[in-house]
């Protein structure tokens, strides 16, 4: 290919289509998926980018396709063509022919590297990496576009690379994982606290949550075997009294050793006066000494439960805890130190 015009448009086509590819794989790795599910709302591009990222293995096999196909084009048609230029000016300045074609080809390589590398690699990374979210949307669709004609080949280049990693013990993912793990992020609370743009006050409780996945039932729990309670046979006006001397809303229903469910005094207020706490009585949350707090939390949430009774190794009991408990823990600035009532 000698017209140098032609060369020159193949060339600038080339280092374009490597640029969109570059872009597309880092915009897509860069991209936060919060922000693209936000405006895949009302934006079709949106849409398509959070498509790509549902399969970002084969969305990197096509980049990389794209971008190995244009490096060869390069070095097959501009490489060469520059190459022809450049010699007969360095055998004009009268160097030897041997010489003249050494460093016409070093210059040539020197040059469509330099565009190669510069202009369609580098300039588009930063590009992607400056505005992921934008570059992602402008991107996708031409993308998916490319990822549609090509498929088959892409998951077969793809399948391929899974099974070289298979073979090395990496398990393969389709999925950037956007979570950050506990450490990053009290690294991130204690850095920001350092720099001044976190309040002390929040660092404490963000500190207070991180290290509650790390926690049991059995560091949050008041140690206490012999809790207040009310018999079964307990009528509501003994329930009440009970209630005001302990200060307590709360009191386990208690049957020698069994602790057979939960009284709130708030339900003995419209109840009649022969009424019983076995009548009156939840049933009582009982949790493992060694559940997660979060799971514990959990519960306790979704049964609407404030107290639960926690058992030890053997079964038996071994204290009580509340999510009152819980929540002082998680924000210690906010509820001050935990009073030493039961319930």
């Amino acid at each position: 290919m000698s017209n140098p015009w032609v060369v020159a448009v193949v060339t600038i086509e080339l280092i374009a289509a490597s640029a969109f590819f570059v872009a597309v794989e880092f915009a897509l790795i860069a991209a936060r998926r919060h922000r693209l599910e936000d405006a895949a709302v009302t934006s079709t591009a949106a849409r398509a980018a959070l498509r790509s990222s549902a399969e970002l293995s084969v969305l990197l096999a096509g980049s990389q396709l794209g971008i190995t196909v244009c490096t060869l084009a390069l070095g097959a048609i501009t490489k060469p063509a520059v190459h022809h230029w450049l010699t007969p000016l360095f055998d004009d300045a009268g160097a030897p022919l041997w010489a003249a074609d050494v460093a016409g080809f070093v210059l040539a390589l020197v040059i469509v590297t330099f565009l190669h590398l510069v202009v369609g690699e580098m300039a588009p990374k930063s590009w992607a990496i400056a505005h992921p979210e934008r570059s992602a949307t402008v991107l996708a669709i031409p993308m998916r576009a490319f990822m549609a004609v090509t498929r088959p080949l892409l998951h077969l280049l793809n399948q391929m690379a899974n099974w070289c990693l298979r073979r090395v013990g990496v398990t393969p993912v389709d999925e950037v994982d956007s979570g950050q793990d506990p450490a990053a992020l009290r690294h991130l609370v204690e850095y920001s606290a350092t720099a001044g743009t976190l309040d002390e006050r929040y660092r404490g409780n963000l500190i207070s949550a991180l290290e509650l996945e790390q926690l049991t039932v059995g560091d949050l729990m008041r140690p206490d075997t012999d809790p207040d309670a009310v018999a079964p046979s307990a009528h509501r006006d003994e329930i009440q009294a009970a209630s005001r001397d302990t200060g307590h809303l709360r009191l386990l229903v208690r049957d020698g050793n069994d602790f057979r469910g939960v009284v709130h005094v708030r339900d003995s207020l419209t109840a009649p006066p022969q009424s019983t706490a076995a009548e009156l009585m939840r049933p009582v949350l009982t949790l493992s000494v060694d559940t997660p707090i979060y799971e514990a939390l959990h519960t306790m949430r979704e049964t609407r439960t404030h107290l639960a009774v926690v058992t030890g190794e053997t079964g038996g009991m071994a204290g009580l805890i509340t999510i009152t408990d819980v929540l002082r823990r998680l924000l210690p600035t906010a509820t001050g130190e935990p009073d030493q009532r039961v319930v």
